[in-house]
């Protein structure tokens, strides 16, 4: 069958802007307990979000449940039966904040009937009322860009970006909004899965008290019939951009398989990067197998090099090998070279992104190159200062080079004692005690007096607590 898409309604301008600094960066490295990460994490009461559609108390009392609906009979202008409430159709692809009903699936003896959202007079708690009886009596078939709400969304899994969770719909709420129905909230309550279950007098009846506005949902998975819909952004990705690594790393470790492909298709690869670091061990090995080779190399390549190699460790060598095979050479050969090292060792935990520096460079010589660095490290505290060799001579902290003129050698800088540094080979319990002693936020490691790579401390404890889980919160109704 062949119908076209309605025009699209008036801009009513429902999303407000909520504009908030993104918190971006890589700001915290290892993949910690999610308690350390973050102290207070947990949903946001749902009663200080942003105000939206259902802000409204008209919008509210008006709510009807798509689950109390589906079923109910469907009755022309006279009030006679012509058939029974199959689903809901949206217009999914408008870019709408509240996706519009576009038509109606009726069982009509044995035919799926369709009903266009045009001949729609009022949708009520137990029934539906059509202003005609026209109905079209071919097979039916979603039209591109639309999607059956209780076949494709209720009861999968959505992403609440305002309280960072993954949730499941127990139930969709439709509302009449500038005289047409629109899809306006999800509700994850298990009071609505207690309603469902239940007597049919319950059915019908919203339970509102933990209704999410849809404005703070997107959507995962394919529009394929039986599954969720694709993933639905908005144009400049906002809601998912606000995500700290932290956040968007339990996102991903709560989401299933296709709905975790396919958010992760959808970011850049620089931000999935930032999160993957965060996730636990055992999830990002799993999400490493499930991707396609191609995009799971992209993936490392973008990780810093320890966090890149605690993640090739896990995998099988067979794995190891495709992935690195797949990244560009620059990418593969410091990775490769960390894979040498034993985990426990120092060259096992190190990052290979440090800035070295000739004692006879200036000041400003080292200033003008971090200034043209695309990718420097948030991390970075210190400068390795080296001979005419290559060898280390001092370590010189980052604020000492900020604050000296931009004439002066950085010779001139170095002290007089030796430098905090720990050979390739160190032990994981060799380099704290070298790190406790020095008070110092990194350590430079060596190989034959030469600089090879950096140990911050948080790695530093992230190895010696090897077998530190991550702590998960309760998972609303997972």
């Amino acid at each position: 069958m062949t119908r076209p898409l309605p025009d699209d309604p008036p801009n009513h301008d429902y999303d407000h802007d909520r504009s908030e600094p993104t918190g971006r960066g890589r700001t915290l490295r290892g993949r910690r307990p999610r308690s350390e990460r973050h102290p207070l994490h947990r949903p946001r009461p749902l009663r200080h979000r942003s105000e939206r559609l259902l802000a409204s108390r008209a919008i509210r009392d008006a709510i009807v449940s798509l689950a109390g609906l589906v079923g109910r009979p469907v009755r022309n202008q006279s009030g006679a039966e012509i058939g029974r409430l199959v689903d809901v159709l949206c217009r999914w692809t408008g870019g709408e904040t509240y996706p519009p009903v576009t038509g109606l699936v009726v069982r009509v003896g044995r035919r799926a009937a369709f009903v266009d959202a045009s001949a729609i007079d009022l949708i009520h708690h137990t029934e539906v009322l059509l202003r005609d009886a026209r109905l079209d009596l071919r097979d039916f078939a979603p039209r591109s860009g639309e999607v059956t709400l209780a076949t494709q969304v209720l009861d999968h899994q959505l992403v609440d970006v305002d309280g960072v969770q993954v949730i499941r719909a127990s139930d969709l709420y439709l509302a009449p909004v500038a005289g047409r129905f629109h899809l306006v909230g999800v509700d994850v309550s298990a009071q609505s899965l207690l309603r469902r279950l239940g007597p049919a007098r319950w059915r019908p009846l919203p339970t509102p008290e933990r209704v999410i506005d849809w404005a703070a949902i997107q959507p995962f998975g394919e529009p394929a019939e039986g599954s969720a819909p694709e993933v639905r952004l908005r144009t400049t990705n906002a809601g998912l951009e606000r995500l700290r690594p932290g956040e968007l790393a339990d996102l991903l470790e709560d989401l299933m398989r296709p709905e975790r492909q396919s958010l992760l298709e959808s970011l850049p690869a620089d931000e999935v990067a930032d999160a993957l670091e965060e996730m636990d061990p055992e999830e990002l090995t799993a999400l490493l197998r499930e991707a396609d080779p191609s995009r799971a190399a992209e993936l490392l390549a973008e990780m810093e090099p320890d966090e890149a190699v605690d993640a090739l460790r896990d995998l099988h060598r067979d794995e190891r090998e495709e992935l690195l095979g797949a990244m560009p050479l620059r990418k593969a050969a410091p990775l490769v070279h960390l894979l040498a090292y034993s985990e426990d060792e120092a060259g096992g935990f190190m990052t290979t992104e440090l800035v070295v520096a000739a004692v006879t460079d200036t000041v400003g010589d080292v200033v003008a190159r971090l200034s043209e660095w695309d990718d420097l490290p948030d991390e970075l505290d210190a400068v390795a200062l080296v001979d005419e060799e290559g060898r280390l001579v001092w370590d010189l902290p980052l604020m000492k080079l900020v604050v000296s003129p931009p004439g002066t050698r950085l010779g001139a800088l170095a002290g007089e004692a030796h430098p905090v540094s720990v050979d390739s080979h160190a032990r994981v319990d060799e380099v704290a005690e070298r790190l406790v002693e020095a008070r110092r936020l990194s350590v430079v490691v060596v190989d034959d007096g030469r600089p090879v790579g950096r140990i911050l401390a948080d790695d530093v404890l992230d190895a010696l607590s090897p077998e530190r889980g991550r702590l998960h919160f309760p998972r609303l109704l997972q």
